[in-house]
């Protein structure tokens, strides 16, 4: 299965929740690919705490890949990282892999050559065949990585895989408008990938909404400190419920709802249970989070029509 992580600003946690999505699925026992697609920023290794990746890998990415025809550098996790938790994930039998396929340090975005789409496919294919789930992180925005995998997987050789949308954005007014834009608009991805030759309908029921950063005001009473902010904070939550409803992001289109967790706003990193029941450090809820959308992307029902 191909997994697509998209947002249409920066900052949404896309690449952070991808990650750690990823890593969920490992931890049940898949073998898990993540591509980092985000040509222009690659930093998918920073997040896994793998330090020759930090910031894209010299030569042998996927810019490389692309642009110079090289092979594509794959990195395991258990191997690789300095993360305590990924590590593990090498120690036990009952445990998948979490493979990295970073970006180019310093490659920055590419526009699309004739043969890049069939090099893309080709990549697609071989890593679907390795691997129980590839999660490929976009640049934000309609980016060229973006219209890349839609002309890709609009290929015939792809007409039989497995693929799903997961559109990221924070839960703000300003995110919402975006990320609707970046769906929905003359230029979003169901019109862009109608014009490259997807079957709308089919695209259309691979798009799923996920909202990060999502106080919940039920349980995080520390989050406010006057009884008027709280009140204010739960009557403009209900109105971006209602905007969302409105823009055709409601319940039956959210695929998760993440929520706020200060190590996922300053650590941007690989959370584990030790972080929740020993070091104290993270909440259940957001580990929790993980693991439903973990199940979700694999629960074909939840992915039938609209």
């Amino acid at each position: 299965m191909l997994v697509f992580a998209a947002s249409d600003k920066g900052g949404t946690g896309r690449s952070v929740t991808s990650c750690n999505v990823a890593y969920r699925l490992a931890l049940r026992g898949e073998a898990v690919a993540y591509l980092d697609f985000d040509f222009g920023s690659p930093t998918a290794g920073a997040v896994l705490d793998i330090p020759k990746a930090e910031r894209g890998v010299d030569g042998s990415g996927l810019h490389s890949y692309f642009t110079r025809h090289t092979d594509a550098v794959e990195l395991d996790a258990a191997l690789h990282s300095d993360s305590d938790a990924l590590r593990d994930l090498g120690r036990y039998p009952s445990h998948g892999r979490l493979t990295l396929l970073p970006g180019d340090r310093d490659g920055g975005e590419f526009p699309i050559s004739a043969d890049m789409p069939a090099r893309c496919a080709q990549l697609f294919l071989k890593l679907d065949r390795e691997f129980d789930v590839c999660v490929v992180d976009l640049s934000a925005g309609r980016s060229y990585a973006t219209d890349l995998v839609l002309e890709t997987t609009a290929r015939p050789e792809l007409a039989n895989a497995s693929w799903r949308w997961l559109v990221f954005h924070r839960w703000s007014a300003q995110h919402i408008v975006a990320a609707h834009g970046l769906v929905f608009g003359d230029k979003g991805l169901l019109a862009t990938g109608l014009r490259r030759g997807h079957d709308r309908t089919r695209l259309d029921a691979a798009m799923r909404f996920v909202r990060t950063a999502v106080v919940d005001l039920g349980v995080d009473r520390g989050a406010v400190e006057r009884a008027p902010q709280a009140a204010w904070l739960r009557s403009y939550d209900q109105r971006l419920r209602e905007s969302a409803d409105r823009l055709r992001m409601g319940r039956s289109r959210l695929a998760g709802v993440i929520p706020y967790d200060p190590i996922l706003q300053w650590s941007e990193r690989v959370i584990d249970d030790a972080d929740v029941s020993r070091l104290k450090i993270a909440n259940q809820a957001t580990v929790q989070a993980f693991e439903d959308l973990a199940t979700r992307l694999s629960d074909q029902r939840f992915w039938e029509g609209l």
